[in-house]
């Protein structure tokens, strides 16, 4: 006989460190069960082909989630050198192929051109729609449509390795850059063509790979121990600036009417009671603080 999950309200963010071959909402799922938490999200997809870095958010914790969609991310990722793939990267068909004659002279030439504020045409392998249909699924039938450039920008393109036709870069960029599209053009301005085949997402925001748990190591614990994983509701906009209210203040705020605002202070802003986090607010046009999220009180 089945034994029915029992669901429980759990509050905070989990730092996972994805494993290759998930989806991020299998991921989500896996370590959802394993809080038994009843409500949770992630930050922002990241593809079943890459690992790393993937904030989950459970409970009061899922309010905040859309505070690291804009965020910069860094990855790691490793180029072939010498075969061009219709997605970019190994999952897809070998659409060419070409020697390498490539020195590390080329290599650091070539990445500087990449740098800074780029346009970049999204992949047709990609989750956009197209009157209303994913681009991937039009890319599977052989259809292909003509995208829009897009304006991101990669704050840093590092070297990490370069050997033969394997080239290890480290990218720090911002949202919405496709790692695959700018392996292609590297490839292309190499002369040779290339495809990613790994990626490792380190860096989201200022949340590090470091502190992040696998769910091999998260399933090895008891509750306790996992529990002993998850970072507090605030974690996903710690950087902002606090106000602490009380009183009169704390009982409006949290009813969902302006407090007063201090001066000097600007853009979103966390609010306290004490120590415990009970919203975050912005300014209005009459210059007070209004609430935008109010996190709920454990009973």
């Amino acid at each position: 006989m089945q034994v029915k999950k029992t669901w429980k309200r759990v509050d905070g963010v989990l730092l996972l460190d994805k494993p290759i071959g998930l989806t991020s909402n299998d991921a989500l799922q896996k370590a959802r069960r394993l809080f038994s938490a009843a409500k949770g999200g992630h930050t922002g997809t990241l593809d079943p082909l890459a690992t790393g870095l993937l904030p989950l958010c459970f409970g009061e914790a899922t309010k905040f989630s859309a505070d690291l969609l804009d965020a910069d991310k860094t990855y790691e990722a490793v180029l072939k050198l010498g075969v061009t793939t219709d997605s970019g990267d190994a999952e897809g068909k070998v659409v060419a192929s070409a020697a390498v004659d490539v020195t590390e002279n080329d290599i650091f030439r070539v990445l500087p051109m990449f740098t800074g504020d780029l346009q970049q045409i999204p992949p047709m392998h990609s989750a956009l729609k197209r009157d209303g249909r994913p681009l991937y699924e039009l890319a599977r039938q052989g259809i292909e449509v003509e995208r829009e450039a897009r304006a991101v920008t990669i704050h840093r393109l590092e070297c990490l390795a370069f050997a033969g036709d394997s080239l290890s870069l480290r990218v720090a960029c911002s949202k919405g850059t496709y790692i695959r599209v700018l392996a292609a053009d590297i490839g292309r301005e190499l002369g040779c063509g290339a495809h990613l085949t790994a990626l490792r997402r380190t860096v989201v925001g200022d949340l590090d790979l470091a502190n992040a748990v696998t769910l091999a190591e998260l399933e090895a614990l008891d509750e306790a121990g996992r529990l002993a994983h998850l970072q507090p509701v605030d974690a996903l906009v710690h950087t902002l600036p606090i106000v602490t209210v009380e009183g009169e203040a704390e009982s409006r705020f949290r009813h969902g009417n302006p407090v007063d605002l201090p001066a000097g202070l600007s853009g979103k802003i966390r609010v306290y009671a004490g120590d415990q986090l009970i919203g975050v607010g912005e300014p209005g046009s009459d210059g007070r603080l209004w609430p935008k999220r109010l996190v709920q009180l454990v009973v």
